[in-house]
């Protein structure tokens, strides 16, 4: 009798976790056209110069983030979700600002440096309530592949926007925060000193290169051949003659 109530029991208790579980997907917001933004750079953020043309091709980039929905920026009123994922935005950005100073290489072969980009935050960030927290964090491996060797450079953008009430304001208010972080981000990475050094410290074509190896010098101990002295081709001549 006591074995049926403690089977009837923990029945009822699977049976409500499941409803549960039911109801809290059915209440996870859903990408709709309503709900989705489209994230843009204004303009191309132009790279600082280096000592020589170079070339960077983006081998590729990474979400760190451990989001399970990176695609979800907002989730509260419905929720606000990216058209593409923050890593394929990331790559299109760093790529469209590489090609327009003519710095991006068509692939891997013709680069002088690989760029390899892991994505750790890409939308909103915590904030107190009373605004919207943009932030955009990332960090790249910067290889050299004629020498193989790599550096680690780390970058991150921020902007503040704030709240709304209604919908339509609050996504147009979350997009606008979201892009002038991600500029942000891209700004500091493409103009920054980290980039700056790790260029630097990895261009070998940078380098001043060897001189070519001069005759040395004999020293003024040493007296030249005698072939070379003043009168030798004369008197050998004269030898010669006799």
């Amino acid at each position: 009798m006591h074995f049926s109530r403690g089977v009837l029991v923990n029945g009822w208790v699977l049976v409500a976790c499941a409803l549960a579980d039911g109801r809290a997907a059915a209440d996870e917001p859903k990408p709709t056209p309503e709900n989705t933004i489209h994230i843009q750079l204004a303009e191309p953020i132009k790279p600082q110069t280096f000592s020589r043309p170079l070339k960077f091709f983006v081998v590729d980039v990474i979400d760190r983030s451990g989001s399970a929905q990176p695609m979800m920026v907002f989730k509260p009123r419905g929720g606000i979700f990216l058209d593409h994922t923050p890593s394929e935005l990331m790559r299109t950005g760093l790529e469209t600002c590489l090609k327009s100073a003519d710095m991006l290489a068509a692939n891997r072969d013709s680069a002088d440096f690989l760029l390899t980009v892991y994505l750790f935050n890409f939308g909103l960030s915590d904030s107190s309530g009373m605004d919207f927290f943009g932030k955009v964090e990332l960090a790249a491996t910067l290889k050299n592949p004629k020498t193989a060797k790599s550096q680690q450079i780390t970058a991150s953008g921020t902007s503040i926007a704030g709240v709304a009430v209604r919908k339509k304001n609050i996504q147009k208010n979350v997009q606008e925060d979201i892009e002038r972080a991600f500029a942000d981000a891209l700004r500091n990475f493409l103009r920054g000193v980290k980039l700056r050094d790790a260029v630097a410290a990895l261009d070998v074509s940078a380098e001043s290169p060897a001189t070519s190896a001069s005759p040395a010098t004999p020293p003024a101990s040493e007296k030249p051949p005698a072939a070379l002295l003043p009168g030798s081709q004369s008197r050998t001549s004269k030898g010669e003659e006799r």
